[in-house]
């Protein structure tokens, strides 16, 4: 199973908008099953808001992510470079 290892850039961690958009794009890689990880905590699904925001990641938090699936490679790509971009700091997207 692929993983990365991301340093979280958000300022407010991957709380609130950071973990909303970190969610939406772990959801969009479906059917690839992406799981999200801190330090020694059980690994928790990347698609799930209340899971991803039990994990307490602040700033600057080391966490591993984990996929498995057709395509898992590139969806780990994706998501450990959306982790690594202070999110709090992007425009939203005007939809």
């Amino acid at each position: 199973m692929p993983t990365r290892t991301v340093t979280v850039g958000s300022a407010s961690g991957l709380h609130a908008r950071p973990a909303a958009l970190f969610v939406q794009a772990a959801a969009a890689v479906a059917p690839v099953k992406v799981t999200i990880q801190v330090g020694e905590k059980r690994a928790v699904p990347a698609n799930s808001m209340l899971s991803v925001l039990s994990l307490g990641a602040k700033k600057g938090t080391e966490v591993v992510l984990a996929a498995e699936g057709d395509g898992a490679d590139e969806a780990l790509d994706s998501l450990a470079d959306l982790l690594a971009r202070d999110l709090d700091a992007e425009e939203p997207a005007n939809g």
